[in-house]
């Protein structure tokens, strides 16, 4: 079916065609199936109240704490939302804060031992995820997918515009 707009042309046919490998559908689809398979995961194994969402903000807490505008910058949000996203972690029990000695107007976030073990089972789910990938591609083409998603990352944060960490 052709729907036509000002002498531009759109096939549905080719928009199913192409939407089946578009990339950021795919990236989604993936990371969506990802937090499915998880998240349930994490909630029998007593996490009730994680989300996956709480992971960008939790895997850029660095082993000697990080502030609240460092870790605002690295997961792309505004101060204000990191200040109530700390707060929100700290009331779940997966970080703790502590005043920064060279700035007394900021403080110091770290992950608490309920922080670092949700990363332990984190790894042990995130391996049953992989074990289903490589079933269904072999641990080779596995390796290829991770090894070109890493290069693309490298090479985008790289440019003028980082990425979040």
């Amino acid at each position: 079916m052709f729907v036509e707009t000002d002498k531009i042309s759109f096939d549905f046919d080719q928009f199913r065609t192409g939407r089946e490998r578009s990339m950021g559908r795919l990236f989604w689809r993936l990371k969506r199936y990802t937090g499915n398979f998880i998240e349930p995961r994490l909630h029998a194994l007593g996490y009730t109240d994680f989300k996956m969402s709480y992971l960008m903000f939790l895997s850029n807490i660095e082993e000697n704490g990080i502030t609240n505008n460092e870790l605002a910058k690295r997961a792309c949000v505004t101060k204000q939302m990191m200040s109530k996203i700390v707060g929100l972690l700290e009331n779940e029990g997966y970080v703790y804060t502590q005043k920064n000695p060279t700035d007394s107007r900021s403080s110091i976030i770290f992950l608490n031992d309920r922080g670092k073990e949700l990363f332990v089972t984190i790894k042990v789910c995130m391996q049953e995820v992989r074990d289903k990938f490589d079933q269904i591609v072999g641990p080779e083409r596995m390796e290829e997918v991770i090894d070109t998603m890493v290069a693309l990352i490298s090479t985008l944060e790289s440019e003028d515009e980082p990425l979040a960490k």
